[in-house]
């Protein structure tokens, strides 16, 4: 990257952490065999560095090594996760959020063409879905409820020990798309009564190609139908050689957020402030979308406003030094104002004038300053 740009960009990746680099280095040259040949003394060592990250993992999320499923990333955990459970139904009731990544709302759209009926669950003006809300939209024969922990838009983090006992009165299994959380808010899976939770490496500063499905047996079971076959990997639910350098890195990107959580989202969150304060001052009507700054429902290192009279893409494409997005990656290509944004009440046109900024452990005070007075400059350009 040109050491001009400034990345604020960190919802849709994540720089690579120099000790996770560090950490898979050996597995691509040294230590590289089949952890799946057990037959001989190094594939035995690879698939004991992967039981060891298995287990780390597991401990760090508070659940069992056994619930741990290697995948590509979060959108085959996705995937996974609710093709999975349909699958083994013919027919049923599907719930999830307006605010929903496109790689949850993807795949239920193919279970609507195969006869299952969906409804979704309203949220307020910060993206907050309500336990009334909830309670409103499920039904005897709800099979599956998912719900994003923390929205890669506009940051707002739900509370799931409010969703939880409606959820709980029915037989409907939770999904929990928790690619934005892990790693930057702290939970216990045990603590927890989420049957399926999805997360990915390249959120946390860990590598692209690695992430994984959290597929409880504690309290109730969980099967799933596989949707790759071939060499029975993990528990049969996901075949395919293991990326032994992605589980590595992985491992030790999450370790490397735990390690030091507290200290991290503190310093994040005064830099997000003071971006924020700074494009306020520069930009009077500059608007907030999402939860409000000081509350702890949303992410610290995420910012969402509007740029008043501008469209938000054009303002990214001006100001070429700074890496901001106008949403989600998947989705930045297709034209079409945020469905998030629209879900919480903005017009197409205030989706559209929307800017989203995401920082990390890597952004600087003075990065903010520059980005700041470039974002300011580039806004005074376009409309004077």
């Amino acid at each position: 990257m040109d050491h001009h740009e400034i990345y604020l960009d960190n919802h849709s990746s994540t720089r690579c952490a120099p000790e996770v680099v560090e950490s898979m280095l050996p597995y691509f040259d040294a230590e590289y065999a089949n952890p799946s040949s057990v037959a001989n003394a190094v594939g035995r060592r690879a698939q004991n560095d992967v039981d060891h990250a298995r287990q780390s993992i597991a401990l760090m999320l508070g659940c069992e090594s056994n619930e741990v499923v290697f995948t590509s990333g979060a959108t085959e955990s996705n995937n996974l996760a609710l093709a999975g459970v349909l699958s083994r139904h013919k027919a049923g009731h599907v719930c999830l959020t307006t605010i929903e990544h496109s790689s949850v709302r993807g795949p239920l759209q193919e279970f609507v063409r195969r006869g299952f009926q969906i409804s979704e669950i309203p949220v307020d003006r910060f993206g907050r879905v309500s336990p009334e809300a909830l309670a409103e939209v499920l039904r005897p024969d709800t099979v599956l409820v998912s719900i994003i922990a923390a929205s890669n838009e506009i940051g707002t983090i739900q509370n799931f020990h409010r969703l939880l006992p409606n959820i709980r009165r029915t037989q409907a299994l939770l999904h929990v798309d928790a690619t934005q959380a892990v790693g930057k808010i702290p939970f216990s899976l045990n603590e927890l009564d989420i049957d399926l939770l999805s997360f990915s490496g390249h959120k946390l500063h860990g590598p692209k190609g690695i992430g994984g499905l959290i597929v409880r047996q504690k309290n109730r079971r969980v099967r799933l139908q596989p949707q790759v076959f071939g060499g029975g990997h993990e528990r049969g639910l996901r075949s395919g050689t293991m990326n032994v350098p992605g589980i590595i890195g992985l491992e030790r990107a999450l370790r490397l957020s735990f390690e030091d959580i507290e200290t991290v989202s503190t310093k994040v969150r005064v830099l997000r402030d003071d971006l924020w304060q700074r494009l306020q001052n520069g930009i009077p009507d500059l608007v907030l979308n999402g939860p409000p700054l000081g509350e702890n429902d949303r992410l610290w290192n995420n910012l969402n406003c509007q740029f008043p009279g501008v469209e938000g893409q054009t303002l990214a494409l001006t100001c070429e030094q700074v890496a901001m997005s106008s949403g989600s990656a998947c989705n930045a290509n297709q034209g079409e104002p945020s469905h998030v944004l629209k879900a919480i009440g903005l017009n197409p046109d205030q989706a559209r004038s929307s800017l989203r900024f995401g920082l990390s452990r890597y952004t600087t005070a003075s990065e903010i300053e520059t980005a700041a007075s470039l974002i300011i400059a580039a806004y005074r350009k376009i409309i004077k």
